[in-house]
């Protein structure tokens, strides 16, 4: 009994505390933001792939790397910091006579380097390329910088609604990230190669100097946020 009565008198004398906690989270706010920003890529990986079918064997793949690589070479392409071995087919370890496969990823840092990359190795009759994907040297710093922005418009939204019933934003005491991670956008593979090939055909020398129209990279976060309102 003796217990009973004590839970009661706690519960009693708890009630102003709750009372007084209800009062202040309904007094808040609760808004969305949201923010864009599109860069342009300055990093390019592109996947070249070597194979002697196309050549009916006549052409090993050992010379046609050497030739590659001459050609990279050539246009300024660091082969060692930026070209790299991808894979081999099984069949190149189990018989040295067997038509082979290699493949390789390829770094660049500007559409003008993609489209030197595309016309040089097309001159060399190499046409299976394709771009893997594309990013920006700075994508994690843009990122967050996206994340403020879209806080950011969240205070000013709640700010703007406040104001509009007389009262002030206080702090913020909740926000909500639930964005999961902006990847770089993918691309039509087959249309870089096309331009590059068509422009080669009207000036080989066009095509060295003229870049390849990339699609910028779009980053976009939304952000929920709650402030106490004054």
């Amino acid at each position: 009994m003796k217990k009973m009565i004590l839970l009661a008198v706690v519960a009693i004398l708890a009630m102003p505390v709750l009372a007084q906690k209800t009062e202040s989270c309904n007094s808040f706010i609760q808004v969305n933001g949201r923010a864009e920003k599109e860069v342009a890529p300055d990093e390019f990986y592109l996947s070249i792939v070597l194979d002697e079918s196309d050549s009916k064997g006549k052409v090993a793949i050992a010379v046609q790397r050497h030739e590659m690589i001459q050609a990279l070479k050539s246009i300024g392409v660091d082969i060692d910091k930026q070209l790299k071995v991808a894979d081999f087919s099984s069949a190149y370890f189990k018989k040295k006579s067997s038509l082979t496969t290699a493949k390789f990823q390829l770094e660049l840092h500007s559409s003008e380097m993609v489209a030197k990359t595309y016309a040089a190795l097309d001159k060399l009759g190499v046409s299976n390329i394709s771009i893997d994907r594309v990013s920006h040297s700075k994508i994690d710093e843009l990122k967050n910088e996206v994340r403020i922005a879209a806080i950011c418009n969240a205070k000013a939204t709640a700010t703007v609604l406040a104001e509009a019933v007389g009262q002030k934003v206080g702090r913020c005491f909740y926000i909500y990230d639930a964005n999961s991670d902006v990847m770089p956008r993918y691309y039509n593979n087959a249309l870089p190669l096309r331009a590059a090939s068509s422009k080669s055909e009207a000036s080989d020398a066009g095509v060295a100097e003229e870049p390849l129209d990339f699609k910028t990279i779009k980053l976009s976060y939304d952000v929920n946020a709650k402030f106490v309102l004054e």
